[in-house]
Order: C-alpha cells, then sequence, then structure tokens
C-alpha cells in the first residue's frame, strides 16, 4: 500500500528540504508558501503553456514567489485579479488592469502596490477568470497540491465556482522548486482544488484530471469562524 503523507506533513518534508537545500529565499519558507530560487525561470517557462498565451484575465495568488509571474502577466496586458487577504472585505479581490494603471502596473504586481493601486472588487464585479495561478508548498505527480494551510486558494476557488466565474474546465497551475515535488501520495480533501500543471526552472509537469474539481462551495466544511471573518461567504449563505 502507498503512503499517503498528510498535509501536515507535506509541508514538513519540503519545508525542511528547501532549507537543507539552501532554495528557499527571504523571508524563509516555514509557515508560507516559499519563495524559491529560479522563481523568475519557472514564470518564463509558464509563458509556454498555451492556457497562458490564450489567457486575458488570470487570477493570481499574491505571494513573493509568483511575483514574476504577476509582473509578466501585467507586462502582457493580461488583467490580474488578487484576492484581498483572508478575503476580509466585502470587495475581496483586487483588480489590476494594466491599460487602466499605465506606468504604475509594475509597482501593482508587488503585494503593497497591489494594495495602494488596484481597485477593490465584489466577487459579483469579477468577470470569467481564463486562467488560476496558485501558490503551493508541495505537489505531486498526479496533481495534488497543498498549501500553507488556511484553506484560502480553496475557498477563492470555491466562491468563484458558486457564482460562475471559473467554469470546470479552467486550468490552474502552479510555480515551484523541483524540490517541492514529492513522490508519495498526498491527501486530498473534496473541497481541495487540484492542479492541471506545476512548472519548475526545470521544466513543465502536466497532469491527468484524477482529482475532481469543487463544484462550489461545500457549506458543510464552513466553520462559524470562516462565515464570521469573510463578509462574502454570509453573504452568499443568506
Amino acid at each position: 500500500m502507498s503512503v499517503v503523507l498528510s498535509k501536515a506533513e507535506a509541508r514538513e518534508t519540503v519545508w525542511r528540504a528547501m532549507e537543507m537545500r539552501g532554495v528557499a529565499r527571504f523571508p524563509g519558507c516555514k509557515g508560507r508558501i516559499p519563495n524559491f530560487a529560479g522563481a523568475e525561470r519557472a514564470a518564463l517557462r509558464l509563458r509556454d503553456l498555451p492556457a497562458w498565451r490564450d489567457a486575458r484575465v488570470v487570477k493570481i495568488n499574491p505571494d513573493a514567489s509568483q511575483l514574476p509571474v504577476r509582473r509578466m502577466a501585467l507586462r502582457e496586458g493580461k488583467v490580474v485579479y488578487m484576492a484581498v487577504p483572508r478575503l476580509r472585505e466585502r470587495a475581496c479581490f483586487l483588480e489590476l488592469d494594466p491599460w487602466r494603471l499605465g506606468p504604475k502596473a509594475s509597482q501593482a504586481a508587488s503585494i503593497g502596490g497591489a494594495a495602494r493601486l488596484g481597485r477593490p472588487r465584489t466577487i459579483h464585479a469579477v468577470p470569467r477568470i481564463d486562467l488560476i495561478v496558485c501558490g503551493a508548498v508541495a505537489v505531486n505527480g498526479r496533481g495534488a497540491r497543498v498549501g500553507k494551510g488556511g484553506g484560502f486558494s480553496d475557498l477563492e476557488y470555491a466562491l468563484l465556482a458558486e457564482t460562475g466565474k471559473v467554469g470546470p474546465d479552467v486550468p490552474i497551475v502552479t510555480t515551484v522548486h523541483g524540490v517541492q515535488v514529492l513522490p508519495q501520495a498526498l491527501e486530498m480533501r473534496p473541497h481541495d482544488i487540484p492542479l492541471d500543471a506545476a512548472i519548475t526552472p526545470e521544466g513543465t509537469l502536466q497532469f491527468a484530471q484524477i482529482f475532481p474539481r469543487p463544484p462550489g462551495l461545500f457549506r458543510e466544511a464552513l466553520t462559524a469562524d470562516q462565515i464570521a471573518e469573510v463578509p462574502v461567504l454570509r453573504e452568499l449563505l443568506k
């Protein structure tokens, strides 16, 4: 029987390996989506994907490891949506439109720049998303993904699916270091988002759709704290 790593085990395995190999960049990897050496090369490889070339509206996570991806998207004229940290505002996404931002577009790629220059948008004002670039702590060869443990990437996807902003075939990809690709099976729950591809500085891993996509919110899995802390959840659950 194959060993299935729990999410906690997968995180610790990757964080420890990145520290030992010296491939984690500032501010370190423990407790976060790790920034990694070669993130820029991985972003450039992402450009080779047809899903990237065809996308006009892209949701990208705000972590440092995907900063090169956000910069590249804005340079290429793609409209970028970033979630507000912990979805704590009713207008829970920031719209980064390079045509509106003009010469300030490159500044908007950072977390601070997006907060300062991005246009807050409610989930109902977000258009259909063509591509999702999410962060990951660990992935494997079957398209399983483990995040840092907050569950917000999964919740963001569920909210977008619930409101018809993403379809079941929207590509979901990540950029990671090769150390983050584990050989073991990884724990996946019904509300976890699987990956279609993982791009490393050395190459691209394409995955078959083995794990089902969450069709929307799993109401029975939401906690009272989540509902209390996320305004858009309270709105949708009325």
